[in-house]
């Protein structure tokens, strides 16, 4: 890889680690006020910035985000090799903010992870600690052989550019 192609490494390092057979706990730290990472995560306008790691090659058509306790979100992803677009939805268990967001995973059909994404600012800095509580072990085994938890590196990465800018 030349130096044209070479990515700067982030300030704070994204830390994933599978605590237990059905959970997956990810932190990572961000120069910024929890209010700011908090709107990153419930505006949908902000949320298309950064979310989908550009490595996937898929494009953001859609986001629906009613972020409020008993609220729903949708979340539309197309990709040139897909028949039809791809959707993301649940519900919003929890929303205190600027400070959590709990919400489910219900696009298999089955039960889904349950996330629960936490913001914890000092001295400007937020210490964001996602935590993705899958139904079964296995289902967080299928999750991680399927690589779909590998993005979060690159999303958050993606989220401390943006909120840098």
């Amino acid at each position: 890889m030349d130096s044209a192609e070479t990515k700067p490494e982030p300030k704070y390092p994204t830390t994933t680690e599978r605590t237990s057979d059905r959970e997956l706990v990810v932190t990572r730290r961000f120069d910024a006020p929890a209010r700011l990472v908090f709107q990153a995560w419930t505006q949908p306008a902000l949320m298309m910035r950064w979310w989908l790691p550009k490595s996937f090659g898929m494009t953001f058509v859609d986001c629906e985000m009613e972020a409020r306790t008993g609220g729903t979100y949708r979340f539309v992803f197309g990709h040139p090799s897909f028949d039809k677009p791809m959707a993301f939805f649940g519900r919003y268990l929890e929303v205190i903010p600027d400070s959590r967001i709990v919400w489910t995973n219900e696009e298999s059909g089955a039960a889904g992870a349950v996330t629960t994404v936490s913001f914890v600012e000092a001295d400007g800095v937020t210490v964001m600690t996602l935590h993705d509580l899958y139904p079964t072990k296995a289902a967080l085994d299928e999750a991680l052989a399927s690589g779909s938890t590998g993005a979060w590196p690159e999303q958050l990465a993606e989220l401390e550019v943006f909120l840098a800018g």
